[in-house]
This record gives C-alpha cells, sequence and structure tokens, in this order.
C-alpha cells in the first residue's frame, strides 16, 4: 500500500499517530457504512476488504479517523444493529483477518479507527436471548433481558404502554406467554443493565477490540442502556412527540452515567488516547454534556445542530448553546451535517423548512448542493470535532426515488415509527463515471444507484476546479494547517447583515450568508476558500447567496 503522503500532512504517517496529543478535540471522522462503500468480492454488498482498498482515498481526503458502522455476525434485520456476536464479524463483511488488515493499513496511513458498539439490545440470534427463550420464565438466564409477565385476565396485553421507536409496541410475547422489550424492532431485545453480567460482557467486549487495536468506539443508543425502576407507564403521551424533547422513562436516565464510568476506567488501561464517542438524543446540550464530563465519555455527537436550519439566527443560537454546553465539563463541540439516519443535508437544505430530518423530496438539487457547500465550510471553521458522512464530499443527494419492494429500512415495513425511507442516504456511493455500480464493484449494488450517479463520482470530480470533492479536499488541508482552526470553545462574533454569520477565531474569519440575496461585508484579509463565487473591491466583498467565505488577516 502507498506511503506517499498529501501536502497538508507531510510527516510520516506512523510518527502522526504518536506525536498528535488530544487529537479527537479537533478531529474530523469520516463515517463509513460498509455495505455501501466499497464491494471487494463483487457480490453486491460492500465489505472490510473493500473499505480497506479505499483507505488511501480517506487519507488524501484529509480526514483524521474512520467509523465505521457496524460489520459484526448479524442476521441483518437491521442493518447490522442487531448483533448476534460481537467479537465476529459477519462473512458478508469477511472475517477478523479482514478486520486486523483493515487496522493495521489504517495506521501505518495515519487513519485511527472507531468501531460501532451497539450496547442497548442484541440480536434475538443472539445465544444469551436463544437461551433465555429455551430456559423459560423465572430463568437466570431471562434476567439479563427485560421480560415480563403481560397485563390482562390471561396476560395478553403488554406488560406497559412503551411503544418501539420504529413503530407498534415495543413489546413481543414468546411462546410461553411473557413478554419481552424491544425498544427497536423485534429482532432486538434490549439488555436489561440492571444485571451485572450484562456489564462484564461489554466490558469484556471492549478489551477484545482494543486488544485488536482500534482507537475507539461510537456507542449505538448510548442514551438508552438504563431503563426507569418498575418501566412505568407514559400514561397515554404522545411518544413520538417526546422523543428528544423530555427525559423518557427508557432515555437519557442518570444510571446510565455510572455505566461510562466503568468503560473508562477499562478505556484508560490503553496507551493512545482511545475515546468514546455517544449517540445520545437528550432533550437539550446541556443534557448531552452531562454523557463527556472528564470521568465518562469524550465526544457526544451534536444532533441540535444536524437538526437545525440553514437560518442564521437558528445557527448561531445552537452553536453558542453548545459552546456554552461544553465548557463547564472540557469536552469538545461536535458538528456534523449527515449520517446513515436521516436525510443527506444536500436534500435537506433544497427543500422548504420545517420538513425534519427525514423526507422524501428531491427538491431544488442546485440550491441544495449551494447550501451544503456553504454548510460544510460553516462546520468546519467551528472549534471541536467534525463529522463527515461518506459520500458528502461529494455531494451526494438522498435518491428519493427508490421503488417501495427494494427498500430495506425496517422501520419502513412497520407503517408507524420512523418514517422508514432512510434507505436514501445509504445508496451505494460512486466511484468512478461508468460500470456497473459506478466503481462500488463488479457485482453491480444492493440498492439501486440512479441514472447519472457516475457524474458525481469521485473519478469525475477529482482535479476538477471548483467540485464539491476538490472543495472538500481544500477544506481539510487548510483546516489542518490554520493553527486557529479546529479545537477551542469560544468563537467571536462579528456585526454583519441580517442572514449572516460572521465571526473571527484569532486570525481567522469566516462569513456565511445564509440568505436568497448577496451581501456586501468588510473584505477581511486574504481569501483562503469559498464555497462560491465573490468578488472584492475598495476593502470590500460581495458575498453571494447561500455562500460561505474564509479569510486570514495575517
Amino acid at each position: 500500500m502507498s506511503q506517499q503522503h498529501s501536502a497538508a500532512d507531510p510527516a510520516p504517517a506512523t510518527t502522526t499517530l504518536a506525536r498528535r496529543r488530544d487529537w479527537w478535540r479537533d478531529a474530523v471522522i469520516y463515517q463509513v457504512y460498509p455495505r455501501s462503500f466499497a464491494d471487494s468480492n463483487g457480490d453486491g454488498m460492500g465489505d472490510l476488504a473493500g473499505v480497506r482498498s479505499r483507505l488511501p482515498y480517506l487519507r488524501d481526503l484529509g480526514v483524521d479517523a474512520v467509523w465505521l458502522s457496524p460489520f459484526y455476525a448479524s442476521p441483518q434485520a437491521d442493518a447490522g444493529y442487531d448483533v448476534a456476536d460481537y467479537r465476529a464479524v459477519d462473512p458478508m463483511f469477511g472475517n477478523l483477518l479482514d478486520a486486523d488488515a483493515l487496522i493495521r493499513d489504517a495506521h501505518e496511513l495515519g487513519l485511527r479507527i472507531i468501531v460501532d458498539l451497539v450496547p442497548n439490545h442484541s440480536s434475538d440470534q443472539h445465544e444469551w436471548f436463544k437461551r433465555a427463550l429455551a430456559e423459560g420464565p423465572g430463568s437466570p438466564s431471562r434476567d439479563r433481558y427485560h421480560f415480563r409477565p403481560g397485563k390482562g385476565e390471561n396476560g395478553e396485553l403488554p406488560p406497559n404502554d412503551w411503544e418501539s421507536i420504529f413503530g407498534g409496541p415495543a413489546w413481543t410475547r414468546v411462546a410461553d406467554g411473557e413478554w419481552y422489550l424491544h425498544l427497536f424492532a423485534p429482532e432486538q431485545p434490549d439488555f436489561n443493565w440492571e444485571h451485572p453480567a450484562v456489564g462484564d460482557e461489554f466490558r469484556s467486549i471492549l478489551r477484545f477490540w482494543l486488544d485488536m487495536g482500534v482507537d475507539g468506539f461510537r456507542i449505538d443508543v448510548a442514551h438508552g442502556l438504563v431503563k426507569a425502576e418498575g418501566l412505568p407507564d407514559l400514561g397515554g403521551a404522545d411518544q413520538l412527540k417526546l422523543l428528544g424533547n423530555d427525559v423518557m422513562p427508557f432515555f437519557d436516565q442518570d444510571g446510565v452515567h455510572e455505566v461510562y464510568r466503568q468503560w473508562r476506567l477499562v478505556l484508560d488501561e490503553y496507551a493512545g488516547e482511545r475515546i468514546f464517542v455517544a449517540e445520545a438524543w437528550t432533550p437539550t446540550v446541556e443534557r448531552t454534556a452531562h454523557y463527556v464530563r472528564p470521568d465518562e465519555l469524550h465526544q457526544a455527537f451534536n444532533f441540535q445542530y444536524l437538526s437545525t436550519e440553514w437560518d442564521a439566527a437558528e445557527l448561531r443560537a445552537v452553536i453558542d448553546r453548545t459552546l456554552e454546553a461544553m465548557r463547564p465539563v472540557g469536552a469538545p463541540a461536535t458538528w456534523v451535517l449527515s449520517n446513515h439516519d436521516v436525510t443527506r443535508h444536500a436534500t435537506r437544505f433544497a427543500n422548504p423548512p420545517g420538513l425534519g430530518t427525514q423526507i422524501r423530496l428531491a427538491g431544488d438539487r442546485e440550491l441544495g448542493l449551494r447550501r451544503a457547500r456553504a454548510a460544510t465550510l460553516l462546520m468546519l471553521a467551528l472549534p471541536g470535532s467534525a463529522y463527515v458522512y461518506q459520500g458528502e464530499e461529494l455531494g451526494l443527494p438522498d435518491v428519493v426515488d427508490l421503488p417501495d419492494e427494494v427498500r430495506q429500512d425496517p422501520a419502513y415495513f412497520r407503517g408507524a415509527g420512523q418514517d422508514g425511507f432512510r434507505d436514501g442516504c445509504r445508496v451505494p456511493i460512486p466511484w468512478t463515471r461508468d460500470g456497473s455500480s459506478y466503481g462500488f464493484g463488479s457485482g453491480g449494488s444492493w440498492l439501486p444507484q440512479p441514472a447519472g450517479w457516475g457524474e458525481l463520482s469521485v473519478e469525475a470530480q477529482t482535479g476538477v476546479a471548483g467540485s464539491t470533492l476538490e472543495l472538500y479536499r481544500s477544506a481539510l488541508a487548510v483546516r489542518r494547517a490554520q493553527p486557529d482552526l479546529g479545537a477551542g470553545d469560544a468563537v467571536e462574533w462579528l456585526r454583519a447583515p441580517e442572514g449572516v454569520l460572521a465571526f473571527r477565531r484569532g486570525v481567522f474569519v469566516c462569513v456565511a450568508n445564509t440568505g436568497g440575496e448577496s451581501v456586501t461585508v468588510p473584505a477581511y484579509g486574504r481569501v483562503l476558500l469559498a464555497s462560491g463565487e465573490l468578488t472584492e473591491a475598495d476593502g470590500e466583498a460581495k458575498v453571494p447567496a447561500d455562500t460561505t467565505v474564509w479569510w486570514t488577516t495575517d
């Protein structure tokens, strides 16, 4: 594998990993959804060998770390978030030797590897759950999950009124009459984290992957492990409207924090600054900050930022609240625009505000791409760490016109809960202009790619001035080279016209025009980068609509 290095990172990669202290405070972390990234064997499904083959591309893009969505042994009822064996690679993705080779190659290239961990629930094919079913009511194995007798004269009603996030009751009845809890699909029974065996098992799983050399874990449903004592009813409240807006009896319970304090002790046994990243949906960024106290986790996803519209006032408010919330606990803010669970921001921003993060409209694609490019430069200018979802550097939109018969999102088939349109952001990404799957692999792709996908490919955009891919490459190189970018906990807001965000960080200045018309602002110095065309004259700069500009006053 090539050992060449980009101009933005001329030092040998092996020393880069050893040298960078607190790397996670300003890291740009790239999310790989393995089944949709690169297919090495032509079966239409991405795999670990495919990811490994594309690591030089990620190194040259300029990211610091790669987060891999689940690749564990799984029946794939929820795209791998139903884990049957946490210490095995599913054959569709390869094997443990492939995982080992990927981690080693990444480290040689100066990239760190973060793996997904799914501790809230297992697959119903996990040995523990199969044993619990076989041993029956009252058995010790059942205590590792939430089994309960039902309500009603003959136990025919669920134990409480909780609903699955995917729609329908959060309980399923088994043949012997008891019910088990699953906050997601019935194939995903929730662990009982009050049982000591569960904690023991996951500390062992952490050590298994740390010994393999991973640099950290993204914790799925980090807010969901501990349930309120007695599993109380919600009392008829509209659960879907409350989600993310209130502390729920099954989410964001204070008991989760003791779990993470124990995990942190395990992580700190290992050298090399390994990290935890929380997927924690909480009512406020202040609640999110509880997960990243000094003796718990390192980062938490900023879902409040992801769900903010392209609006200067709203963005400034969430930026201020985020920085204020993280400052007392000494944790870096994180910023993210897209992931595998939401409509890509190039499509979200192409549609009218108020549609949420799951929409099924193509919208004005030119407008969406222009805003997405501007939003990216704004995000990368903010203090802290940023996340990039695979394909957003190509400006990929959601594929909104997938036929119903090819959809695989489990929420789609349940008729309630989440909208079920997450497949649109999971379509395999294009690498080349031509081919059966535009370079994804030689045997097609597990979700159909749209016609014209090749014109958005890595091949089509590489070396093309003004392309979205080259904008990302330039932005990440500038971000790494500018000492005032990256880590920090504050911005200095500057006076700006309505609809415009302007702030200074040392000698660096960022101006983002979220409005529909051009605006005139001071020319703050030398232009480092802009997401669109701008003109400068007589000490002033005309910034077009939906455009972000970076300057240096040095």
